[in-house]
């Protein structure tokens, strides 16, 4: 397959275990219609996880963990680890999500902690990076996003072959409602990827977009090179803005 556009549904807490169940369902039927230019991963909540994948089995719909701890077992009330989701079937992990870092106040080292065990467990991981609007207006994004990626990134080993996926998820624009203007989006996506091929040569980044996509806006994002794909919240819990964004995504060439 050559160049395809990467589509992810991060369903955060917004589904419950019977509607995430019957919305994976449908996912896997949207798939089956597509002609191989897309690739699809879902990330539910820890309590759907094992229903979510049995219903994405036998489908090319991959699975991925919205948060992982660092520590594979323990004493650690609430957290689940990488392997643990491994073992379920998760392929990647949302490390560094903004809600991670600006709800739950994860640092930069936690994140990288989380890296490492990620990529330990055997998962991909998909270090989601961003400004808020605060640090927007004083013109501190791309210092901001740096040093997130340098945290991140700077001194990982990976295997050959490895794909390292990175988000651009501009705070301000998470669940706001507000997206980033697609050429602005772009030109975050080109200081990213120099960023992480100075730190990480050997492993070309698929960066993807993050932050009010919609049915109406995603064609916007995807016709832009760098824009690898989209990571979409609400509009990714309907069946019907979901299909609306696989179609209209199936419309630009790569």
């Amino acid at each position: 397959m050559n160049n395809p556009k990467y589509l992810f549904a991060n369903w955060k807490m917004y589904l419950d275990y019977d509607e995430s169940v019957a919305l994976a369902k449908e996912f896997t039927k949207l798939k089956k219609a597509l002609n191989g230019s897309i690739e699809m991963a879902v990330f539910p909540s820890a309590l759907a996880f094992k229903g979510v994948g049995e219903a994405l089995e036998k489908s090319e719909v991959k699975l991925g963990a919205q948060n992982v701890y660092w520590v594979d077992k323990g004493g650690y009330t609430g957290e689940v680890s990488p392997g643990m989701f491994k073992a379920l079937g998760a392929r990647f992990a949302l490390v560094g999500h903004s809600e991670r870092r600006h709800v739950f106040n994860e640092t930069n080292h936690e994140t990288r902690q989380k890296m490492e065990a990620v990529i330990q467990a055997g998962l991909t991981p998909l270090l989601c990076v961003g400004e808020t609007l605060g640090e927007r207006e004083k013109g501190q994004a791309e210092e901001v996003v740096e040093a997130q990626l340098r945290s991140g990134l700077d001194g990982l080993t990976y295997s050959n072959g490895f794909t390292l996926f990175i988000a651009y998820e501009p705070v301000w624009a998470i669940g706001t409602g507000e997206s980033c203007d697609a050429a602005e989006a772009e030109k975050m996506h080109s200081f990213i990827s120099r960023i992480v091929q100075g730190l990480v040569p050997d492993h070309p980044p698929v960066i993807l977009y993050g932050g009010s996509v919609r049915d109406t806006n995603v064609m916007e994002y995807l016709k832009y090179p760098l824009i690898h794909g989209v990571l979409v919240g609400g509009a990714a819990t309907k069946i019907e803005s979901w299909t609306e964004i696989v179609k209209n995504a199936t419309i630009i060439p790569r």
